[in-house]
C-alpha cells in the first residue's frame, strides 16, 4: 500500500490503479459495489494503535482512502461527496481474518465497529488528497 495524490474513480469498477479495478484482489471474484471504494478515519487507526499499543500506519488497513473528522458509520446508506466524485455508502468495512493475516496485528479485535466504509462510486472523476467529504443534500 502506498499513498498517493490523486486516483480517478470510475464507477462499477473502482479507483484506477487499485488491485480490486482490474480484478487482482483477494476478494475480486465477488465484483460488488461495495467493493469499489473503501474509507476509514485516521483516528480510529490512531486509537487502535494506542489502545494496542502497536505500530499500525495508516496505510496498514488497507483501506483506499483515510478521513478526519468524518463519522463514517454515520454514512451508510447515505450519499456524500468527496470532492466533487459522488459516493453512497453501503455498509461497515469491518476487520477481517485476511487483513489480520498480512498486518499480523490484533486488528479485528482493535478495530470492531471502526473498521471503516465500503462505498459505491456513483460518479467519474478525480478523487484528490484533501478532497472535503460533505454530504449531498
Amino acid at each position: 500500500m502506498k499513498s498517493i495524490k490523486e486516483a480517478r474513480a470510475v464507477p462499477g469498477r473502482g479507483l484506477e490503479g487499485d488491485r480490486y479495478f482490474d480484478q487482482k484482489g483477494t476478494f475480486a471474484l465477488l465484483p460488488q459495489p461495495d467493493r469499489e471504494l473503501t474509507l476509514i478515519e485516521a483516528e480510529a487507526i490512531e486509537a487502535f494503535r494506542s489502545d494496542a499499543k502497536v505500530e499500525y500506519g495508516l496505510g496498514d488497513s488497507r483501506r483506499n482512502v483515510v478521513t478526519r473528522g468524518v463519522p463514517l458509520n454515520h454514512l451508510v446508506g447515505k450519499e456524500f461527496e468527496i470532492g466533487r466524485i459522488r459516493i453512497r455508502g453501503i455498509r461497515l468495512c469491518e476487520p477481517c481474518s485476511h487483513l489480520q493475516k498480512l498486518t499480523d496485528r490484533e486488528v479485528i479485535k482493535g478495530l470492531r465497529h471502526r473498521g471503516g466504509l465500503r462505498a459505491q462510486i456513483l460518479s467519474e472523476g478525480l478523487l484528490r488528497k484533501g478532497d472535503p467529504v460533505s454530504p449531498v443534500s
